[in-house]
């Protein structure tokens, strides 16, 4: 879509790693496009900063509070929550260097969902 006037598009960058088997031979490749979310300003390009934390508090009362009602406890670790979430904010990102389309230079993409490196 062409860049919007009232909102000004972020910056995107590839990170690259290689990951390696226990023998030290390369397994594979792996990119992810991440964007630079130091370029967004508070107030401008977002309004809150969110990280869903637990206080450690906060654990210990439910874990007493299941144990007294007889409740069963699942434990689960979802490293990226945040990425199946989508967006409530308009977030325009730059095209990412190797996917720029020729002759749309100055076009962006609004994203639906949120990229790593998203405050």
């Amino acid at each position: 879509m062409d860049k919007p006037h009232h909102k000004k598009a972020i910056g995107v960058k590839w990170v690259y790693r290689t990951k390696l088997n226990p023998d030290g031979f390369v397994n594979k490749y792996k990119a992810r496009l991440i964007v630079k979310g130091y370029a967004q300003v508070f107030g401008v390009d977002c309004l809150e900063t969110f990280a869903p934390v637990a206080r450690l508090e906060t654990i210990r009362m439910l874990m007493s509070l299941a144990a007294q009602k007889g409740w069963i406890i699942h434990q689960m670790d979802v490293k990226s929550t945040f990425l199946n979430g989508y967006l409530e904010e308009e977030i325009f990102v730059e095209q990412p260097e190797g996917l720029i389309v020729q002759g749309q230079e100055e076009k962006v993409y609004r994203l639906r969902k949120a990229l790593y490196g998203l405050k």
